[in-house]
């Protein structure tokens, strides 16, 4: 270890929250290195390809009382919002289990959404301070988010879920027909109503936002390993090195902020954590002709409808198979259709976009979740010198900066500003 309590610190991971984490322990005065195969930003990564939602009502877990019900659905159902593969769901069980359990009473999920929020709280604000840092402010807009509903039973229907997020003192108002149709001209009349989520916003462009990042910290003198993270060296407990495919890093502590490859690196450091792949898809209606004052969500979709360089992103979808599964892009024309559905005089661009399936519109991702809804962050088992945090499932990049915070208050050994054992890995046993 360097003197006056500075570290060299390994950070395993360069996506949005392995970068958040970097820039916070760069406050500290720490040396960081930065250890992952790829550049940040690049196409495969799950920060590339997201819903850009900076949402800090994002608070409710997938798991929610009666869900048990609808898991045969989920079977059945190729063109519902949540599926999982048949030939997966042996592998799946004991995830499904504790995923269930862990909703299974509203009690359950307001504890959940209470915890959540101290992590969603401040993100758009928290991303717009970052790229101000790194130079791109215009990659964080702080406009707003809305849902839209087709009427007023449908948001009746979720009445439970706004009630939730008002007791938790977030910010949301009601969007007549006539202001929703002034905003957004372009949506169809199917939709009559809104819910404004005030506080809320997006990322512009998030696959150049974690490149500015990167860029940001690497200029602050990070180091980029270009390897992938195997394991760990140990002296007793004590953290000696990680060990990659491209050999030995030499380091007094390590943060696993790889995604959904954090798995095994967590088994190693001692937490046997039920991580999977929710996986997300995403498809681009390119030079759509129009912009959108807010990100977008329809009730009947659930999914995020925004705007980004690279044209109109309709992004979402749960699809839980392997790691490894080839992409069935039936999901993302799953998504397509929602789009042709709330844009009427979009339907001859949707329909060249679905000619081209699997083209450079098309994305599929990997979201690391956890069955509780809850992240792994916080210090390892096998060793005080490991971090976790990771397992942020479909809110990774509203939650990142949170996290980076909350990894430097822990390393530092400073008092965090949140309840931080919620978070704790062994809390799977």
């Amino acid at each position: 270890m360097s003197g006056d309590n500075k570290l060299t610190i390994a950070v395993l991971g360069a996506g949005i929250v392995g970068l958040c984490t970097a820039l916070e322990l760069q406050r500290d005065g720490h040396a960081v290195i930065i250890v992952d195969p790829d550049e940040p930003g690049v196409r495969q990564a799950a920060s590339y390809g997201n819903g850009t939602w900076l949402n800090p009502g994002s608070v409710l877990p997938m798991s929610t009382p009666g869900l048990w019900k609808q898991v045969p659905g989920f079977l059945l159902d190729p063109d519902g919002p949540f599926i999982i593969r048949w030939r997966y769901l042996p592998a799946l069980a004991g995830w499904l289990m504790r995923f269930v359990l862990a909703g299974r009473t509203w009690q359950q999920v307001e504890i959940c959404a209470t915890r959540r929020y101290e992590l969603n709280r401040n993100t758009a604000q928290d991303h717009a301070a970052l790229a101000t840092e790194a130079g791109r402010p215009d990659l964080i807009r702080c406009n707003g988010l809305m849902f839209v509903y087709p009427d007023q039973a449908a948001i009746d229907a979720e009445r439970q879920s706004w009630q939730l997020r008002q007791n938790l003192g977030i910010r949301f108002r009601k969007i007549e027909t006539a202001e929703l149709h002034k905003r957004v001209p372009e949506l169809s009349t199917a939709y009559s109503l809104g819910m404004q989520m005030e506080d809320g916003g997006q990322v512009v462009d998030p696959g150049a936002y974690c490149n500015a990042l990167y860029q940001l910290a690497i200029r602050r003198g990070a180091t980029h390993k270009t390897a992938r993270a195997t394991g760990f060296s140990f002296n007793g407990n004590r953290l000696t090195a990680v060990m990659t495919d491209a050999g030995a890093i030499p380091c007094d502590r390590a943060v696993i902020a790889a995604g959904v490859g954090s798995r095994d690196l967590a088994r190693q450091a001692g937490d046997k954590v039920p991580l999977i792949s929710e996986r997300g898809y995403h498809v681009v209606i390119p030079n759509p002709g129009f912009d959108l004052p807010a990100g977008l969500m329809p009730s009947d979709g659930k999914m995020g409808v925004v705007m980004t360089p690279q044209g109109l992103r309709l992004a979402g979808q749960v699809e839980l198979a392997s790691v490894s599964a080839a992409p069935n892009w039936r999901r993302a024309l799953i998504l397509l259709n929602y789009g042709r559905r709330m844009f009427p005089a979009l339907a001859a661009k949707a329909d060249a976009v679905e000619e081209d399936v699997g083209s450079q519109n098309y994305w599929m991702g990997h979201r690391p979740s956890t069955p509780d809804g809850l992240p792994c962050i916080g210090p390892a088992s096998r060793s005080p010198d490991i971090f976790h945090a990771f397992g942020h499932g479909h809110v990774g990049m509203i939650q990142a900066p949170a996290t980076g915070r909350l990894v430097a208050a822990l390393i530092a050994g400073r008092q965090p500003a949140c309840d931080a054992t919620a978070f704790v890995a062994r809390r799977f046993g």
